[in-house]
């Protein structure tokens, strides 16, 4: 076979692209987007293993000895939303825009990791293994994405993965903790005093989740930010409830765990609170690192991300890049521009390319 251009690989991954928005793939429903993606492999004459819904492969090349830097992006969506105008499941192209669920959110991040690894695949002398890891689940967080395909790959020592940042350097990503918070109190007739009322006891507690502030500041990140979202007391208007119930969305700055939040937080409010996972931890890569710095020769700047993505479960330096626009996921008739694919492409070759040669350089000059 002979070796594609860059512009053949575009083409090819613009079609692929076009062929999973025309392919329903809902969190734990993708097994027919994986068929799609393991033609891609087989395409290219690429090795590749499957585990349930998750297709990954390694280099040509692959040398135990050397580091590896995983490249990855999901291929699940949400569920369309009722404001859609055009056939979520229908890639439209016009105006140099290609619409349809999981076009922004994450195919074009995807197929471009995708050709951007075929590129690389058959090089003989890279200074990191690379592995490709199509991921399932990303959307809900399930426990088959991932995070499960983690045990079955070599060890991670820094990563890509492909979300949609306008190919900037998001060098820091915000952990999530969902909280369930009960405010306990004594159930009684609303016609009778009862100082133990738990939505009133509840008042200091939400007070407090909107004014703490956590000490340490990060410098990409900003602060921790804790919000109430949700509040469930009572079924009578004559009967004062015997609890009251919060829910709390905490986004965890780069300074801390997520173990370490939680156990602050329950150390000072008066309420029982209880963690839906722990997981989905804070995540960053030094601005030092060459990956970022590869970048940032190219003119990309660095950020960081209020949102999350898989880079949570991973515990390696990870960087997110990729094409497309955050605010543009999950929302109505969702688009990709076909030039952001393009570039995106372009970019994530000349990113490694330039990592690959600074990493050789070094290691020649040591």
């Amino acid at each position: 076979m002979t070796t594609k251009t860059i512009t053949q690989l575009t083409q090819e991954a613009i079609a692929l692209l076009k062929q999973l928005i025309a392919t329903p793939s809902f969190s734990s429903e993708e097994d027919q987007t994986a068929l799609h993606i393991e033609n891609w492999m087989t395409t290219n004459a690429i090795i590749f293993q499957r585990d349930q819904n998750n297709i990954w492969a390694t280099n040509l090349h692959y040398d135990p000895k050397k580091p590896n830097l995983l490249l990855n992006s999901h291929h699940d969506t949400v569920k369309p939303n009722q404001g859609y105008t055009l056939n979520p499941f229908e890639a439209i192209e016009k105006d140099g825009k290609i619409f349809g669920l999981g076009s922004n959110d994450a195919g074009g991040c995807l197929v471009s990791l995708l050709a951007t690894f075929t590129h690389f695949y058959k090089s003989e002398d890279l200074p990191y293994n690379l592995i490709m890891a199509a991921t399932a689940e990303e959307e809900s967080s399930g426990p088959n994405g991932l995070n499960s395909l983690l045990k079955l790959l070599p060890e991670i020592d820094c990563a890509i993965v492909g979300e949609p940042t306008e190919m900037q350097l998001a060098i820091a990503e915000k952990g999530l903790l969902v909280l369930d918070v009960t405010v306990e109190g004594i159930a009684g007739h609303a016609a009778h005093p009862n100082d133990q009322n738990p939505i009133y006891k509840a008042l200091p507690v939400i007070q407090w989740f909107e004014s703490y502030p956590f000490e340490k500041v990060s410098e990409v990140l900003g602060p921790v930010k804790m919000t109430v979202t949700q509040i469930n007391a009572g079924k009578q208007h004559n009967v004062v409830p015997a609890e009251c119930q919060l829910v709390v969305d905490v986004r965890v700055n780069d300074c801390y765990s997520n173990i370490e939040i939680l156990e602050h937080i329950q150390q000072q409010v008066k309420a029982i609170v209880k963690p839906r996972s722990l997981h989905l931890n804070a995540s960053s890569i030094a601005k030092s690192h060459r990956l970022v710095q590869a970048g940032i020769a190219l003119g990309r700047s660095t950020y960081g991300s209020p949102t999350l993505s898989d880079q949570s479960v991973l515990s390696c330096q990870s960087l997110k890049l990729g094409p497309g626009q955050s605010p543009r996921s999950h929302t109505a008739d969702e688009f990709i521009y076909r030039s952001e694919i393009e570039e995106g492409i372009q970019l994530y070759t000349a990113i490694l390319s330039d990592f690959f040669n600074n990493t050789k350089a070094a290691s020649a000059s040591a």
